[in-house]
């Protein structure tokens, strides 16, 4: 790698890390304020519970993309190769995060009964997910040959 790829990691590492911490908002978020209405019956306890799931999957995925990029900042520090393997797993560990905090809202949305617009959210992040299917499945192939130019493990 690059010094300037490294910087693009170490770069990466940062938004991994604040998409991380805004996750965590999010779950102190949807703690605070639709607890008390689980608690109360009011809201489905298996939307919710799986909600709650999904924000610490998007979460860890997050912090998984940070840990990943930080060993592919590293430099000379660790093998070339090593360093191509760790960045394109912290783009799929990001990629899953920030589709997973995509789905987010619509799944609050539905907690709430808002059931047309969430509705018309989980058509967008459908939309998005295909766009996601077919153009991210080129990238994560581009990147591979790319690391086997390098002498990598693509």
């Amino acid at each position: 790698m690059t010094s300037i790829e490294e910087e693009l990691a170490a770069t990466n590492v940062n938004r991994s890390y604040s998409l991380g911490a805004s996750s965590i908002a999010i779950f102190t978020f949807l703690l605070f304020f639709l607890y008390p209405r689980f608690a109360s019956g009011e809201i489905d306890a298996m939307l919710f519970q799986a909600t709650i799931v999904i924000m610490g999957v998007t979460t860890f995925c997050f912090v998984f993309a940070s840990l990943y990029y930080f060993g592919s900042s590293l430099g000379d520090r660790i093998p070339a190769a090593d360093r191509v393997v760790y960045y394109r797993r912290g783009d799929q560990f990001w990629l899953l995060g920030y589709t997973l905090l995509f789905l987010l809202p619509c799944l609050i949305l539905f907690l709430v009964k808002l059931v047309a617009v969430g509705a018309a959210w989980f058509a967008l992040w459908l939309l998005y997910l295909l766009f996601v299917l077919r153009y991210f499945t080129r990238i994560q192939l581009a990147q591979a040959s790319r690391g086997a130019r390098i002498g990598g493990r693509a």
